[in-house]
């Protein structure tokens, strides 16, 4: 079990891999050089070099909706001329659409107020009063661009509380002052947004580079931040811009004919002190979580100290007591004295009741444990960052579909050992159980998503992939592993079991079932509950999330509280004379996740600010996912600590 010092020692070391993280590129990241015009490819210049930088434009969404939208979906300026970028797996299934825009200048030419097009509505017709009337929608909802230069994202810098400064890898398309002369979000930043029951759109950005010139290198320059600043312009003049005068508004009563001209202005700035390795940080530094998270450490570290203390004091003291006095037994008289766990040595491996449905979620449970764990140590590495996009869900998905031999294995060698007989009824259920719920769900969230026209509505092509993976990659795997599992020998347990089952004593109120798996659940839940502050926010209110080190450590903080609390309970119940270890071994850990749905709920009510049916049919809908992944991912690591206790205990026991 965990010392302090070893507790320490992870600290750091895991510290460090978050470090390392978030400060190296890995292969497959290579920099882009960039030169002015003119320059590139002459010999003895720079080489290999660009001159023209393209903004690319990723989905928009809000933390008021769980909906995004294409860039396109709100009428902006846009080209259909040039072909998208590729996306991955993970990409399409968060909803990220990236595509090139009209925005490209010149490398270190600086740009002032350059019309980028203009948008004419007429509220008389249909078409153009819907796109209005979407555009307004969209600002109510605070939507927020999401703008990417050099695989990086551009950041909205402005000041907070305590003079601090946090960058935003997205700003508004713009804002609304209610009735009552209320400035909603990003209204605030002007005092000239004041006229009531208005819309104010974002229709202007000055866009500031900042380039770090490579020394000893004939490399160019290589872009280290883009940030920008969206203002709003009524132009004088929308056809020859002068980004002067009041700014651009829509009144709820406009009607006729309307005109938006959106415009931009560049310049370069030159940045001696950041590296391109590390042009990263000025977003991750400005997010105000460390302090949160190492208190979150340290409380989880005090729980897990509590717990070693607890099962080592049942392992040393009371357990070796118990088995050198009953190893000392020698007499029948002796014998016939026994109580306490020794009681039931002849009933603790019988087989549960439903023993098909707990190998069946041990099998996706050891298949889901496989693929955290992996995917987590891939993201300390730092080949799951950031700029990696979609790497992380793209690397889970992977996994889960390549782990169905462990899975299939596992399933088939406890159903075996239950002396269960139906094994293509196992194999099946093992294939299609777990996995076609959460699919039956996501099929659903996925039909609102198309409804709602969304972004993040999974295109059919890509449905079927899924459908292909796991139908023609992951279900033979699972075929593989139940065949091994089944043709290997059961699972020899220490102890015989006795043909008659022995009767179970009334057990009082804190060793019956219910209350002890209601129990079970609080301190795993303890340990994680503020890093799932974290990752709701990541998933919920679009922040970046990137302390994977500190997420692999409480991982590890979890795998151990889990499997200490639920030994605890065990070695109570099997004292009490309750043999039925094996259900509730699997529900004690798993209730971790009926404490996960509260906390999500009253996350919803108290974090978020989300409306519509829709976005709460939807935040419910993918909650049941990952409370479901949740409940099989703690309830077998309860199990097998449970398992492994049992089979221990007993099998160090001399039984006539």
């Amino acid at each position: 079990m965990f010392s302090l010092h070893r507790a320490r020692g992870s600290v750091l070391v895991i510290f460090l891999l978050l470090h390392s993280a978030t400060s190296f590129y890995l292969p497959g990241l290579a920099p882009v050089s960039f030169c002015e015009p003119g320059q590139a490819g002459k010999e003895n210049e720079v080489p290999d070099c660009k001159s023209t930088i393209e903004i690319f434009v990723n989905r928009l969404d809000s933390v008021e909706s769980v909906l995004p939208y294409e860039y396109t979906a709100f009428d902006f300026c846009a080209i259909d001329s040039e072909k998208r970028p590729s996306e991955n797996l993970g990409q399409v299934l968060f909803g990220e659409r990236i595509e090139p825009s009209p925005y490209k200048f010149e490398f270190k030419k600086k740009v002032d107020c350059k019309p980028v097009c203009t948008k004419s509505y007429n509220t008389n017709k249909p078409e153009d009063k819907a796109h209005l009337d979407f555009l307004k929608k969209g600002m109510l909802l605070n939507y927020q661009h999401h703008w990417i230069v050099d695989n990086m994202p551009v950041t909205w810098c402005y000041d907070v509380e305590d003079g601090q400064k946090f960058c935003n890898p997205g700003f508004p398309i713009g804002c609304y002052v209610t009735e009552a002369g209320r400035p909603k979000d990003a209204c605030v930043v002007n005092s000239d947004f004041k006229d009531k029951d208005t819309f104010y759109v974002f229709n202007h950005v000055d866009i500031t580079i900042h380039y770090h010139v490579v020394e000893n290198e004939a490399a160019g320059a290589r872009l280290v931040a883009a940030k920008m600043e969206p203002k709003s312009y009524k132009h004088t003049k929308v056809e020859a811009p002068d980004c002067a005068g009041g700014p651009m508004y829509l009144n709820n009563k406009l009607s006729g004919e309307l005109k938006i001209g959106y415009t931009y202005s560049v310049q370069f700035v030159e940045d001696k002190h950041i590296r391109w390795a590390s042009r990263w940080d000025y977003i991750l530094e400005s997010m105000p979580h460390t302090n949160i998270q190492w208190f979150s450490i340290m409380n989880s570290l005090v729980i897990v100290l509590f717990l070693s203390g607890m099962v080592a004091m049942i392992m040393l003291r009371t357990l070796h007591k118990d088995i050198a006095r009953y190893n000392q037994m020698d007499s029948v008289e002796d014998a016939q004295e026994e109580f306490g766990w020794k009681l039931v040595h002849g009933d603790v491996f019988r087989p549960p009741r439903k023993g098909m449905l707990l190998s069946v979620f041990l099998g996706s449970g050891t298949q889901i444990f496989i693929m955290i764990f992996v995917t987590l140590f891939f993201a300390c590495l730092g080949f799951l960052s950031p700029a990696n996009r979609g790497a992380l869900m793209t690397c889970a998905v992977v996994l889960w579909v390549l782990l169905g031999t462990p899975a299939g294995y596992v399933a088939a060698r406890f159903y075996k050992s239950f002396g269960g007989e139906k094994w293509k009824t196992n194999v099946l259920l093992t294939c299609f159980l777990c996995p076609g719920v959460v699919f039956a769900d996501f099929f659903v969230m996925n039909l609102i998503l198309w409804g709602e026209g969304s972004s993040a509505a999974m295109p059919f092509g890509t449905l079927v992939a899924i459908l292909a993976l796991w139908f023609c990659i992951s279900v033979p795997l699972t075929f593989i592993g139940a065949y091994f599992g089944f043709k290997k020998t059961g699972i020899e347990h220490p102890v015989r079991t006795n043909q008659i089952p022995r009767q179970i004593p009334e057990q009082s109120f804190y060793t019956r079932s219910l209350p002890g798996i209601v129990m079970g659940g609080i301190l795993p839940f303890g340990c994680i509950f503020i890093q799932l502050f974290f990752i709701l926010n990541s998933i919920w209110s679009h922040q970046m999330y990137y302390m994977f080190g500190f997420l692999f450590l409480v991982f590890i903080i979890l795998v151990i509280t889990c499997s200490e609390a639920t030994i605890l309970l065990c070695y109570f119940h099997l004292c009490a004379e309750d043999y039925h270890w094996q259900w509730r071994s699997f529900l004690t850990s798993g209730f971790t996740a009926v404490y996960f749905l509260v906390y999500a709920i009253h996350y919803f009510f108290s974090k978020l600010q989300i409306t519509g049916l829709a976005s709460t049919i939807l935040y419910f809908g993918y909650t049941m996912i990952m409370a479901l992944i949740f409940f099989l991912f703690t309830g077998t690591i309860g199990f097998f600590a449970c398992f492994w206790f049992v089979t221990k205990i007993y099998s160090v026991v001399k039984v006539d």
